[in-house]
């Protein structure tokens, strides 16, 4: 299995109205790959918060594998 860091982020605006992304949670688990870890970060995010959708409080999620060095 590998290992991935699923980040969420909101996107809101600033006082200047720039566009910013603002993390709202971060998962490490493993998976088989990186769509089953996306699913189940989503599975997660929505249990954690209550909520049935994860879109209604981030709009991103992002993928990310680990890299594993053997020395």
């Amino acid at each position: 299995m590998r290992e991935y860091l699923i980040t969420f982020h909101k996107i809101v605006l600033d006082g200047a109205g720039h566009d910013r992304c603002i993390v709202q949670r971060r998962t490490r688990l493993r998976a088989q790959s990186d769509v089953s870890a996306a699913w189940e970060a989503k599975a997660l995010f929505c249990r954690a918060l209550g909520i049935s959708d994860w879109r209604l409080r981030a709009d991103t999620c992002e993928v990310m594998e680990l890299a594993h060095f053997v020395t």
